[in-house]
């Protein structure tokens, strides 16, 4: 079941070859495996479950709470699938699904969820209080969160279903609406959950408190931060523009242009600023970025290019948003691991349990329906008629990289023409010591739009970090052992381990005698300065701490052609340890030969008798296509090699990460390196094969000299001055960054 665009439209749409009769197409698409789930007219869309040990409902639940949360995953499946649904019967009124008219189905069990005693009865807040024996007046329940997806559902095809209600039917259902509107909600995204069930309410004739809608909007708005970004709660991700940014629009619409005109107006321009910059998240193919929590709503992402087509002064180019929602679409849908059942994974491609968090269920991946929104703009809204175009990727020239940096939410992000690919480098991070699930979704160095990032590799060998390749002549070790830069040893914390040895784009920490690695838990933005972004990273911190106390690193970084290059000082309080750092994690396919993916050592000797070392990896992602990927250490790093894993990457069962490692051993001493300078590049070949390296040796040691700015020319203090080969040059100095908090 893979989604294929027939009789694709080139000239209307030159990169994707989608018009509003493929979206339409896709809806059906998803709808078809969905509905093939259910029995008959009379069942409620419960879909087949994959994984049963972190999502809801869950099975050691005591029994009010499982009768709570089949409650929630009935009216999950209901609402969420009713984004797609809704938008379809509003095309074509009698579309039929699996042998059932959807308008009947839609119709009939939005008013069973909202009838008391009946088997599908979702309950009212007050209700919901009761079965759960909470006495805790600012509890919140998923209904919430599922009331607003029913009236933006009932708003898109309000004449063929909302209409066609009589007068008490309307009331049972507008009294579920209500009990939740008015109830408690969380105090970050939900707050819209209230405000458009409370809009709706008012533009359908029903009473409500304003009070309690002007409440919740004015702390919406103390929620922004610049550049059409929201914080939502505690951390910046997707929610800024696949909540905020649609339903900022849609209330604009159903109640604040004419109630409150201030409010509307800042939310319009909160939406306009969005679409200044963020086409520019996505890359060359309109490929969604795998970044921060619930990336199972993956091209959901999308959403806000068309939500601001509902504003009264929409500033979005239409050719461009649909372009960007048809790429990230096509991103998904045409992949044959995209649904288990017919019904999207809890996964980012596949099934990819590292991701999934406890609050989903099957039916909770539906939430990408709101990228179908786009289907409530007429057939001859300029979103369907013009022309698509890439935007920013149109005007680079060969080479040429566009970086974008955005202080308020911390996120930088770059378009890189030699490969297509965006890479975001995030600043504002605070994770809990320990939360690996919330630091792979937030803690990430970077994250690349074709290198979805990958959960802790799991080593195959004892020692995998100091075992040599068939095609290296001689291990790593012995290279540099031979070359004079390092005494021969090897990482104690490293000796015999499996487990836990790197990371993908993260450091990892071993403090002697440490039974686990220390993770960077907290991230602080501090800038950009002459084209080098500065972050700091502490290790298994807390805010409460004295920051001298605990292991850091300065980050500093700068893009290449064709990836990042980092340029980052050891900040640490505590020695010996041992310090990782891992590539992306890459795709391990056999290609048309069979032959899986090829390794390829390489080092070249700096001016100053330093060591630079390469590993280059040859092989196939998901889809056939070859991709090669290189990482680069230079002085401060002792060895390289790489991990085989199996079912930690989200694109392939198997997957490989570069490793790159040393040792700071000396408690006190300067003559250790301070900095570790490495980088990552990439490049795909959609078309051909290549059994060499793609790069140039000038791409894989791209550095001619590197001027140290102390005297023991360790990186300790001063300007440190990277001279690339290229002609560029780039000045990296860490004071002044702990004025960054």
């Amino acid at each position: 079941m893979v989604f294929e665009v027939k009789n694709p439209d080139y000239d209307l749409s030159p990169y994707t070859g989608m018009t509003r009769q493929h979206w339409l197409e896709a809806g059906r698409y998803l709808l078809e495996g969905i509905f093939g789930n259910i029995g008959g007219m009379e069942d409620p869309l419960v879909m087949p479950r994959k994984e049963t040990r972190i999502t809801y409902p869950h099975l050691d639940a005591s029994q009010e709470q499982q009768e709570a949360e089949r409650r929630a995953e009935i009216f999950e499946g209901l609402t969420r699938s009713f984004f797609i649904a809704s938008v379809l019967i509003r095309n074509e009124p009698d579309i039929e699904i699996c042998g059932i008219r959807l308008k009947d189905y839609y119709r009939k069990h939005i008013l069973r969820a909202c009838t008391r005693g009946d088997a599908v009865y979702v309950g009212n807040y007050e209700e919901m209080q009761e079965l759960t024996g909470s006495k805790n007046t600012f509890r919140s329940f998923q209904q919430t969160v599922e009331t607003c997806a029913l009236v933006i559902g009932l708003n898109a095809c309000r004449e063929q279903i909302w209409e066609d209600y009589a007068r008490e039917e309307k009331d049972c259902i507008a009294a579920i609406l209500s009990s939740f509107a008015h109830g408690n909600t969380v105090p970050q995204n939900w707050r819209f959950f209230n405000m458009l069930d409370l809009a709706f309410l008012y533009k359908e004739g029903y009473e409500i408190d304003r009070e309690i809608m002007i409440d919740h909007a004015q702390a919406v708005l103390n929620y922004t931060v610049g550049d059409g970004w929201y914080r939502d709660g505690q951390c910046f991700d997707y929610y800024s523009c696949w909540a905020f940014n649609i339903y900022a629009p849609i209330w604009n619409d159903w109640f604040g242009y004419e109630n409150e005109p201030y409010l509307a107006r800042r939310f319009e321009e909160c939406s306009n600023q969005l679409m200044a910059s963020y086409p520019d998240f996505f890359d060359r193919d309109g490929f969604t970025n795998m970044w921060g929590r619930s990336c199972i709503y993956r091209n959901g992402a999308t959403g806000p290019l068309a939500a601001n087509f509902f504003l009264k002064n929409a500033s979005a180019d239409p050719g461009l948003a649909r372009r960007i929602a048809s790429g990230s679409l096509l991103q998904f849908f045409t992949r044959d691991d995209f649904l288990y059942q017919g019904v999207p994974t809890l996964g980012f491609y596949d099934q990819f349990t590292p991701l999934v968090q406890g609050y989903s269920c099957a039916e909770s991946p539906l939430w990408l329906g709101k990228a179908f929104l786009c289907l409530e703009l007429a057939p001859d809204h300029p979103f369907w008629t013009a022309r698509e175009n890439n935007g920013s990727w149109e005007g680079l020239k060969k080479g040429q990289v566009k970086e974008t940096a955005l202080a308020g939410p911390a996120l930088c992000y770059t378009n890189h023409e030699a490969n297509g690919e965006t890479i975001l480098r995030t600043g504002k991070v605070c994770k809990e010591a320990g939360d690996i699930h919330g630091i792979w979704n937030y803690g990430k160095l970077n994250y690349n739009t074709k290198y979805p990032w990958e959960s802790t590799p799991q080593g195959r060998t004892e020692n995998p970090l100091f075992e040599g390749g068939e095609e290296n002549p001689g291990t790593v070790k012995e290279q540099i052992v031979r070359s004079g830069a390092v005494q021969e040893q090897d990482l104690r914390p490293w000796k015999n381990r499996r487990e836990e040895i790197c990371e993908s784009q993260q450091y990892l920490l071993f403090d002697a005698g440490a039974q686990h690695p220390s993770r960077g838990n907290i991230t602080i933005w501090c800038g950009q300065k002459e084209g080098v972004l500065y972050r700091r990273q502490f290790f298994d911190g807390n805010l409460e701490t004295e920051q001298h106390w605990l292991q850091a690193m300065n980050l500093a970084d700068f893009p290449l052609e064709r990836g990042i290059m980092r340029v980052d000082k050891l900040r640490l309080c505590r020695r010996p340890v041992a310090v990782t750092l891992g590539s992306y994690g890459f795709p391990d396919n056999p290609g048309a030969d069979g032959e899986k993916t090829r390794i390829i050592r390489m080092q070249e000797t700096l001016p100053d008798g330093s060591l630079a070392q390469a590993i280059v990896l040859i092989g196939h992602d998901h889809r056939g296509v070859q991709r090669q990927m290189a990482m680069t250490c230079y002085r401060g790093w002792e060895r390289m090699d790489v991990i085989h894993s199996t079912g930690t990457n989200p694109d392939s069962p198997d997957s490989i990460v570069i490793c790159a490692a040393m040792e700071s051993r000396r408690q006190y001493g300067s003559n250790e390196p301070y900095l570790l300078i490495s980088q990552v590049i990439t490049a795909e070949l959609p078309g051909r094969e290549s059994t060499d390296c793609v790069f140039s040796k000038e791409e894989l040691f791209p550095i001619r000299e590197i001027v140290y700015g102390d005297m023991p020319r360790t990186g300790a203090y001063g300007t440190t001055t990277i001279c690339l080969k290229n002609g560029q040059v780039r000045r990296v100095n860490f004071e002044g960054l702990e004025a960054a908090f």
